[in-house]
């Protein structure tokens, strides 16, 4: 997991943002939100402080999930990371 972990970090990196992003919260938080969905596609969002949120596009599966895309908004600029390349 911890190679999971590393990827998104380094893929967000990559986008331009400097600002704090752990995988394994990333990872964490996406978990927490989708128990008990549906399968289906959903925008979650994710409150990092006052001016910074993350929108996560996930693709819900039976046992699993797809991460297709964060969004990191910053009072500045927005940072696109896809992972559906």
């Amino acid at each position: 997991m911890d190679e999971l972990y590393r990827a998104i970090e380094d893929r967000i990196r990559q986008s331009g943002y400097q600002g704090p992003a752990d995988g394994e919260d990333i990872y964490n938080d996406i978990c927490d939100q989708i128990e008990d969905k549906e399968e289906g596609v959903y925008v979650l969002m994710s409150k990092q402080d006052d001016h910074i949120f993350f929108e996560y596009k996930v693709e819900v599966f039976e046992d699993q999930f797809n991460l297709s895309s964060i969004d990191l908004h910053t009072p500045e600029k927005v940072f696109h990371v896809d992972f559906d390349l």
